[in-house]
C-alpha cells in the first residue's frame, strides 16, 4: 500500500513565503521615493495666513517646494480681502496628505516633528499655547480689517480706532502674561507655534506706526529679527503683485 504523502511542512513553508513577500513589499514601499512636501502660498506682502503657515514649516524644519497662488486668483483675492467664508491657503501637501488652515498645519507639524518644539513640553504651557493660537486664529476681526498686513508700506501717525485698539490691548496682555511666565525671549521661552501665529501682528505694529508698550519692545524686535522673518520680508519686497485696495493712503 502506498504511504500517504506527508504535507505537514507545507503550511510553514507557505507562511514563510507570504512573510517574505510582505517584507519585500514593505521594503519596496520604504524605498519608493516620496514626493517632496509642497506649501501653497498666496501673497508674501499681504497674507498673514501664508506667513504663519510658512513660519510653521520653517520652525518644524520641513523643507517645502513653494507653490505661489497669484492674487489675481479669485479665491485667493477673496481671502486676502477678508471676503471669503474660509481660508484654504496656505495648504501643505506632505506624504500624500493635504492639510489646510494654519491651525491644522501647526498641529500636524507638531505631531510629525515633535523634536521641533512647536508645542511646549509642559502640559499647562501647551494648553495655553493652543488657547492663544486659537484666539488669534478666530478673533481680532477689527484689527484684521483696520490694519491689514502690508510689509511694504509705512503709515506714520496712523490712527487706531477703539475696536482695533481693544484687540491690540488684548494681544499685549497675552504677550505680557506669556513672557512673564516663560522669561522669554519667545512667548513660551523657545520658539513655538504661538510665535508663528502672532508674527503678523508684529508686522502690523510696524506698518502702522503703533506705539508698542516698553515691556514688549524686545519681543517685537526678536520676532522681526528672526532669520526666517528677514527672508520672508526680502521676498515680499521683491513681489511684483499689488492689491490696490491695500496700497491706498489711509
Amino acid at each position: 500500500m502506498t504511504k500517504p504523502k506527508d504535507t505537514t511542512p507545507a503550511a510553514p513553508v507557505a507562511a514563510k513565503a507570504r512573510a517574505t513577500s510582505a517584507a519585500a513589499r514593505a521594503v519596496g514601499a520604504v524605498e519608493k521615493p516620496l514626493a517632496p512636501a509642497r506649501l501653497h502660498l498666496s501673497s508674501r506682502n499681504y497674507s498673514s495666513w501664508s506667513l504663519r503657515g510658512w513660519l510653521l514649516t520653517q520652525f518644524a524644519g520641513l523643507a517645502c517646494e513653494e507653490v505661489m497662488v497669484t492674487p489675481d486668483d479669485p479665491a485667493s483675492r477673496a481671502e486676502l480681502l477678508l471676503l471669503s467664508p474660509s481660508i484654504l491657503v496656505p495648504m501643505l501637501e506632505h506624504e500624500g496628505l493635504k492639510i489646510w488652515d494654519v491651525l491644522a498645519i501647526g498641529e500636524y507639524l507638531a505631531e510629525q516633528f515633535p523634536a521641533a518644539g512647536l508645542l511646549p513640553p509642559d502640559r499647562h504651557a501647551r494648553a495655553r499655547c493652543r488657547s492663544i493660537c486659537g484666539e488669534i486664529h478666530s478673533g481680532f476681526s477689527a484689527l484684521r480689517s483696520a490694519l491689514p498686513v502690508n510689509l511694504r508700506m509705512r503709515h506714520s501717525q496712523f490712527r487706531v480706532w477703539s475696536r482695533a485698539q481693544a484687540d491690540l490691548e488684548r494681544i499685549f496682555s497675552i504677550w505680557r502674561d506669556c513672557l512673564a511666565d516663560s522669561g522669554g525671549p519667545y512667548l513660551f521661552g523657545k520658539r513655538s507655534m504661538a510665535d508663528a501665529m502672532y508674527a503678523p501682528v508684529v508686522t502690523r505694529l510696524r506698518t502702522y506706526d503703533v506705539a508698542v508698550p516698553p515691556d514688549l519692545v524686545a519681543y517685537c524686535a526678536t520676532i522681526l529679527s528672526m532669520p526666517e522673518m528677514l527672508a520672508w520680508e526680502q521676498a515680499a519686497l521683491a513681489e511684483p503683485d499689488q492689491l490696490q485696495e491695500f496700497d491706498v493712503e489711509f
